[in-house]
């Protein structure tokens, strides 16, 4: 996956845009998803969705509200909550507490990676170190587990930050 043991990633996307053959516009990844579960797609619920498919970081519901009513103003707050649970429910998006009071959500990627949060912007930077993905299954193995799954996230301040 890397060149070295360490690497970040900033998509300029999450997953992407696919294109629905039948009414030939582009349907975002987390649409696409839904639609494979089984999911009865109204227009908010892909607005939504094209806002969360679309999103860098880890908006949290407000957000997602904001930048889907800069699509459809009609759409609610509430409308967001409950389609925001119920992609969470069916694990399409994965919820994070970062400790700012705030629930954030990003898809479900089949990449793992951890999380960098820096306590002074908030902004979530993504990582994957091959160095400690090894360290955490030897910490399992010695303490009798075979590890099946991990969150890291680690808190910090810039380097260059004085304070």
């Amino acid at each position: 996956m890397c060149r070295d043991a360490f690497s970040t990633r900033r998509p300029a996307t999450r997953m992407g845009r696919t294109t629905n053959r039948g009414t030939g516009r582009m349907m975002s990844s987390i649409e696409k998803r839904c639609l494979e579960k089984g999911m009865k797609m109204t227009e908010q619920r892909r607005v939504i969705a094209r806002v969360l498919s679309e999103a860098v970081d880890h908006p949290d519901v407000e957000e997602v509200y904001r930048r889907a009513t800069e699509i459809d103003p009609r759409i609610s707050i509430a409308t967001v909550y409950r389609t925001v649970r119920l992609f969470e429910e069916a694990g399409i998006l994965e919820r994070h507490d970062f400790r700012d009071g705030r629930a954030r959500y990003e898809e479900v990627s089949d990449e793992h990676h951890d999380h960098l949060i820096d306590i002074n912007s908030s902004a979530v930077i993504e990582f994957h170190s091959d160095e400690i993905e090894r360290i955490q299954r030897e910490i399992a193995r010695r303490l009798g587990y075979r590890l099946i799954g991990h969150r890291l996230e680690l808190y910090g301040v810039p380097l260059d930050d004085q304070a």
